[in-house]
């Protein structure tokens, strides 16, 4: 399952990274689970081509969101997910500070069923987030919340939260 699970961040990643480099931005994540699990999380961000809803308040877009995470249990608990989700992001008008809301529902694929005592039920799980945050120059920092769930395909679907502080800089 690690083999299957390490081609599969590589075929993400590489396939984000081959479309044009320039547009892709690296992301870093720390944070904890509604079980106090740490979390530690990589990626990569492929900004949309389009905005809509163009206003003097702001403007709707969006990005595609690949990742790695760590997540860091108790005694032998330790798993590993990758995942990948379209994510709509609402960013305010600013010269240099622009604040910003993201959603987005994706997918994820985990190592094992267990994180602590959450038993997962499946190794693939939907991820709903919600985040906020402000973009400035070339990055952005933020607060993240994603609830994992199989959405009831499987039993047990206890499903997990994880909380995060992310960061994000154009390559």
């Amino acid at each position: 399952m690690r083999l299957f699970m390490m081609r599969s961040v590589a075929a993400v990643l590489l396939g984000l990274g081959a479309q044009q480099v320039a547009a892709i931005e690296l992301t870093g994540a720390v944070g904890r689970t509604d079980e106090s699990t740490a979390t530690v999380r990589i990626g990569l961000q492929k900004e949309f081509q389009s905005r809509w809803w163009q206003t003097d308040v702001g403007a709707l877009t969006g990005y595609w969101d690949a990742g790695y995470t760590f997540w860091k249990g108790d005694k032998a608990s330790d798993n590993h997910s990758v995942s990948i989700s379209p994510v709509l992001v609402y960013e305010f008008n600013g010269d240099v500070f622009k604040p910003y809301l993201e959603a987005g529902v994706g997918v994820s694929l985990f190592d094992n069923t267990r994180i602590e005592s959450q038993r997962l039920g499946s190794s693939f799980q939907f991820a709903d987030r919600f985040g906020v945050g402000v973009r400035f120059y070339n990055q952005a920092v933020g607060l993240r919340a994603i609830h994992y769930s199989n959405g009831g395909l499987k039993k047990p679907n206890n499903g997990i939260e994880a909380y995060s502080l992310h960061y994000r800089v154009n390559l």
